[in-house]
C-alpha cells in the first residue's frame, strides 16, 4: 500500500500544463510522473502496474508523445504538456477512440485501456491513416491479457474512420 507523504515531504513544486490545463503540483521529489498524477493530482485513470517499464500500463503523453510515466521523474515535467485518459474527450463528449473502443468491446476488464487510448492517440497524431501494422506497432508496448489484441486494432480502425468523418463534417 502507498503512503501519500506528509506536506512537510512536498518539497518540490514544478508548473505542467495537465489535459490543457496549466497547473501547480507540490510533491516528494522522488516521486514519478505516474505517483503524482494519481497520488498528488488524484488522477487516477492512468494505471499502476509493474513499476519497471514492462507493461505499459501507465502511458500518457508528454509533449504529445507516449511515455511510460512510472519511468519519468515528475521534476522531470516543469513547464511540459501531460495528457491522461481524463483529458482526451472534449465538451462532455468521449474522443473518437473512445466510442470505437466501446462500440466494438475492445476493453473488457479495462486495465490496460486508459494506456491503449493515449498511445492510439499519439499514433493517431502523427499518422491519422495508420495501417494495421503500424497499429500493433504503436501500441506493441501495452500489454493486454483480456482481448488478443483483433478487438483493440479494430477499434483504432474504426475511431480513424470516425475521425475522418468529423473532418469532413466540419469542413
Amino acid at each position: 500500500m502507498a503512503t501519500i507523504p506528509i506536506e512537510s515531504e512536498k518539497t518540490s513544486r514544478i508548473r505542467l500544463t495537465l489535459n490543457g490545463d496549466e497547473t501547480d503540483v507540490s510533491f516528494a521529489p522522488y516521486k514519478t510522473l505516474l505517483e503524482v498524477l494519481r497520488e498528488d493530482m488524484g488522477h487516477t485513470g492512468t494505471k499502476h502496474g509493474c513499476e519497471l517499464g514492462e507493461c505499459g500500463a501507465c502511458a500518457v503523453l508528454l509533449d504529445g508523445k507516449a511515455v511510460l510515466s512510472c519511468l519519468v521523474l515528475a521534476l522531470e515535467c516543469e513547464g511540459r504538456s501531460v495528457l491522461t485518459v481524463e483529458g482526451l474527450g472534449t465538451d462532455g463528449k468521449l474522443h473518437p477512440l473512445q466510442d470505437a473502443f466501446a462500440d466494438l468491446g475492445a476493453a473488457q476488464c479495462g486495465y490496460c485501456t486508459p494506456a491503449i487510448l493515449v498511445t492510439a492517440k499519439a499514433l493517431l497524431d502523427r499518422n491519422p491513416r495508420p495501417n494495421r501494422a503500424e497499429i500493433r506497432e504503436a501500441i506493441s508496448g501495452n500489454l493486454c491479457r483480456c482481448t488478443g489484441y483483433l478487438q483493440i486494432f479494430e477499434a483504432v480502425e474504426a475511431a480513424v474512420l470516425k475521425i475522418a468523418e468529423q473532418g469532413k463534417a466540419a469542413a
